[in-house]
């Protein structure tokens, strides 16, 4: 992690990414394509995410999840970074010539060899395999919710999942939330943590370069009039009064989102805290 120097009042806090190791040479461009920006509308144009618009421009690399070419050894030619995700991306080139991008974890550099195995092999970071193939303990990544998928979880920068136990047709794995559950043994996962594990400590330094990541200002309830939000009004500060709503009224903070009746509720073994 790079500390930058008390020079302005915005460096004094700040803190970023240090890229070093990282490739210059750009993204391969055959594996690049343009994402149009829709500043949180949906298809109808109306907004449906606030505080989102702007930002730098940025180009998509197309990562492959699945990681589908079975039993094909490939090697890893650069380690680079990717504006779309916390994580960085590895370029990899398989036997049969191919090039891919994928989710890089930590401790891959360029010149390693890894393989998505059809079954049991050697357990190397960046390696892919079948759930149950995987022994207990191991720390794995992009994992795939139904086999064939592709990896659905456990993909941001930092993160990793735990094999606790196999259990029938399915494997128990512990989320990085603490969450406990349960996942098909036919799905595969990469194994290793994910690089970049410093991401969760960068301060921002100050509010440009929220608006460089597409991050428009964030207003306080408690900071309009009455006919704007349920927090707002009053002579000076004023408390809520009342639970944390939404501009709409709806409950805000410690209200359960998921639905009682979901499907692969019967799946959770046990709940994050």
């Amino acid at each position: 992690m790079k500390v930058y120097k008390p020079i302005t009042p915005g460096r004094r806090q700040m803190t970023g990414s240090d890229f070093n190791g990282l490739d210059k040479a750009g993204p391969l461009k055959s594996l690049i394509k343009k994402l149009k920006n829709h500043a949180g509308r949906n298809s109808k144009g109306r907004l449906t995410s606030r505080h989102r618009g702007g930002g730098h421009k940025r180009l998509y690399r197309i990562v492959d999840f699945k990681q589908n070419k079975i039993n094909v050894p490939a090697r890893v030619r650069a380690i680079e970074y990717d504006p779309y995700r916390s994580a960085r991306i590895a370029l990899v080139i398989y036997a049969d010539g191919e090039k891919r991008y994928i989710l890089s974890p930590e401790g891959l550099k360029a010149g390693d060899r890894i393989q998505s195995f059809s079954g049991k092999g050697n357990l190397e970071t960046g390696s892919r395999f079948k759930l149950k193939f995987i022994p207990q303990g191991t720390l794995v990544h992009n994992i795939e919710l139904s086999p064939g998928q592709g990896g659905k979880i456990v993909r941001s920068a930092g993160s990793a999942a735990e094999v606790l136990a196999a259990e029938g047709k399915y494997v128990q794995l512990k989320m990085p939330s603490g969450e406990v559950r349960m996942v098909l043994g036919e799905s595969r996962a990469s194994v290793g943590q994910l690089s970049n594990p410093e991401h969760i400590h960068i301060n921002l330094g100050k509010a440009g370069r929220s608006r460089w990541l597409g991050r428009r200002p964030h207003v306080r309830g408690s900071a309009m009039n009455p006919v704007d939000h349920p927090h707002g009004g009053g002579e000076g500060r004023q408390p809520l009064g009342m639970p944390p709503k939404t501009p709409w009224g709806k409950p805000a903070r410690g209200v359960k989102t998921r639905k009682r009746k979901k499907k692969s509720g019967k799946l959770i073994l046990r709940r994050r805290k």
